[in-house]
């Protein structure tokens, strides 16, 4: 694949990622195990709200194509297959969910030095189509998409994006929700790894003139240790630590209070992820 300006979801992503990845009020526990064949089977197990749900999945690849089958406790079967190189500088991707014969999807990536393209076709009687465009290079990149109902004859979205990257810092702006929203992100790198960052965001939603500034970080303690802490304008604190407690293995503790309102429970989550 061409090392061009990437995916339009690549806009932002690594402000995103230092304020919301790995984040949780759940008790997760996930178990990676490799068979002899060269399938990889994870079983999770997850507690939310009180509820307990499961899954396990299969994941197998072969040359240029990825198999990717997941059974819940819910009994559906999502099925990902993904084909690169198809035709040249392209990846495939076709998934589905069983009972649900409508959850079909076709999706199509382009990648060239200059321009990405991304085409998601719903496999339903009113399909939904998705359009996403890239052009620029890896340092700076102008993207948009947009969703278009065949039914109604409607746009579902449309977005805008810019991002700017350099060694040591990456920005970007999109303009989202139909116009109705502007996002703003600064990500500076704390060393060269890019290990340790700190963020800061700005979201404005113009019909409800709500601003949302968050600032926050993730630092390196070491090679096993990663901490991160955000906050908001509206009170809510956030912070977790993540640890790999075994080589591939990590175990991530997280937690959020709203400083506003100390009267109320803090949200705690847990997070444990074992692989041989």
């Amino acid at each position: 694949m061409s090392k061009g300006p990437g995916l339009f979801s690549d806009i932002g992503k690594i402000a995103k990622d230092v304020l919301n990845k790995d984040y949780t009020s759940d008790q997760k526990i996930t178990f990676s195990s490799f068979s002899a064949s060269g399938v990889a089977l994870t079983s999770t197990a997850v507690k939310k709200s009180g509820f307990s749900t499961g899954d396990v999945a299969a994941l197998y690849k072969h040359k240029n194509t990825l198999v990717n089958v997941k059974l819940d406790t819910e009994s559906n079967i999502s099925t990902t297959l993904t084909f690169t190189d198809i035709l040249p500088s392209t990846k495939t991707i076709a998934s589905f969910k069983l009972p649900d014969y409508n959850s079909g999807k076709l999706e199509v990536q382009y990648f060239h030095d200059h321009a990405t393209l991304q085409t998601i076709l719903a496999l339903s009687q009113s399909p939904i189509i998705d359009v996403s465009a890239t052009v620029g290079t890896p340092s700076i990149a102008l993207g948009a998409e947009a969703g278009y109902d065949t039914k109604s004859g409607n746009f579902t979205k449309y977005t805008a994006g810019i991002s700017i990257s350099k060694p040591d810092s990456s920005a970007s702006i999109i303009i989202g929700d139909k116009g109705d929203s502007i996002k703003a992100s600064y990500v500076h790198n704390l060393d060269l790894l890019r290990k340790s960052a700190a963020v800061a965001e700005f979201t404005k939603k113009f019909s409800t003139n709500e601003n949302i500034f968050t600032v926050g970080g993730s630092f390196a303690v070491d090679h096993l240790t990663q901490v991160k802490a955000r906050l908001n304008n509206n009170g809510k604190l956030g912070a977790l630590i993540q640890h790999e407690i075994i080589p591939k293995s990590l175990l991530t503790i997280s937690s959020e209070v709203d400083t506003k309102a100390l009267d109320k429970n803090p949200r705690f989550g847990l997070a444990i992820a074992l692989k041989p």
